[in-house]
């Protein structure tokens, strides 16, 4: 076993004997699970595979559970199956397992640390992208939430903290953590591209945001900061250097809430910043842009409606690609260097446990289909291309 897995099954492992001990002593065990299964098509695009035909690898599995052994101590836990395509690795993986200490409770103030594999609380929807029901769509806005990074987005090994104050002046929530995620040699590839024969590692992932809900006010402003760095260590006769890559994003956050409708967007500017690779002097530091807006309609208490329009780029000097087309020698398109959609899609709730989910995205640019580093040119030739997918969601 790599130690890139060593955290994962320590705490596993003390997850399994904490379970036994917690029902000897009849603690408050919760327990639920999801199954979601869909057919997906991204024609002329290698975002989901390579025949751009339409594809079965839309499978979501997972089971978690939260394990009261106080009240001011739990342990929360969710291992899943997934098979995206070339969205992500397929496989299982172990997408948090945390304890949660509840610090202090009062009428205005509660404070929570989280100590061992916790989720990402920094983004609207990266606390809840994990599971089928509670994302607005099935494809995400991928201008934040790039399918490529899900794994290491979701959640980090390491120590977080929030704190949440009620008093005249509205809602606020606090939250900061310091981590890292595991990468494996699959998902290296997946990011990178499919030559690289190296492993990437995640040195750390710091993050910080704030939340504000104004008294008596649907509104919810956010504000969050990322900084992270990943090594990739070359092998002896790689072709690619060693290197270091440097990940650094500022993003702000709106949320309005009203009886049927819901509006959101996040907006993000992200530096890259990348020393090696390419070759042992290559350098470069540049700053892109993203942002979306996302309309969600409940037609009725079973029906619901959203659509979403998306904006990314990987340089905010070079919108269209030209410099990142010259600087290739015109051998990847411009188009490799940007991506905007529309997206629209509905979902139906035959029971409160069962979901039929159905969308489509147009899209221009394939700056946000994996891999980044070194895109296939292969198969995704087209500038202009559409996203359809349904799936059918269950949870027990």
């Amino acid at each position: 076993m790599t130690t890139k897995y060593a955290f994962a099954t320590a705490v596993a492992s003390c997850m399994s004997i904490l379970l036994q001990l917690s029902w000897a002593q009849d603690a408050n065990v919760e327990w639920n699970g999801f199954v979601a299964q869909g057919l997906i098509n991204a024609k002329h695009s290698s975002f989901v595979n390579n025949d751009e035909g339409w594809s079965a690898e839309l499978t979501e599995l997972g089971l978690n559970s939260r394990i009261s052994l106080s009240p001011s101590f739990s342990l929360a836990g969710q291992v899943v199956y997934l098979n995206g395509g070339n969205r992500y690795p397929p496989g299982m993986r172990l997408d948090y397992l945390f304890a949660d200490w509840n610090l202090y409770n009062s009428l205005d103030w509660q404070a929570n640390i989280y100590i061992g594999r916790f989720k990402n609380q920094h983004w609207l929807y990266s606390s809840t992208r994990d599971v089928p029901f509670t994302r607005p769509s099935i494809v995400l806005p991928q201008s934040v939430y790039f399918d490529a990074f899900r794994d290491i987005a979701v959640g980090s090994d390491g120590i977080a903290i929030q704190a949440r104050h009620n008093g005249d002046v509205g809602d606020v929530t606090f939250n900061w953590s310091w981590g890292s995620a595991p990468i494996s040699d699959q998902q290296t590839r997946t990011l990178l591209g499919a030559a690289v024969r190296g492993s990437v590692k995640q040195d750390f992932v710091h993050q910080a945001s704030v939340y504000w809900q104004p008294a008596m006010s649907r509104l919810t402003f956010g504000v969050s900061l990322l900084d992270s760095n990943f090594s990739y260590t070359a092998l002896v006769d790689d072709i690619f250097a060693p290197a270091d890559f440097t990940v650094q994003r500022v993003m702000a956050n709106v949320r309005y809430h009203l009886e049927k409708w819901e509006f959101s967007t996040e907006l993000q500017q992200e530096r890259l910043l990348i020393d090696g690779f390419f070759a042992p002097q290559f350098h470069q530091d540049q700053m892109g842009q993203g942002a979306y807006l996302l309309a969600q309609y409940r037609h009725t208490s079973q029906l619901k409606w959203f659509m979403a329009l998306d904006y990314m780029v990987l340089n905010k000097d070079d919108r269209r690609g030209t410099l990142f087309s010259q600087n290739s020698g015109g051998t990847v398109p411009a188009y490799f260097a940007y991506q905007y959609s529309v997206g629209t899609g509905l979902s139906y709730d035959f029971t409160p446990t069962l979901q039929l989910s159905a969308e489509i995205h147009w899209m221009e640019g394939t700056g946000r289909v994996a891999p980044v580093v070194i895109p296939n040119l292969a198969v995704n030739t087209r500038e202009y291309w559409q996203l359809y997918a349904v799936q059918l969601m269950y949870r027990f």
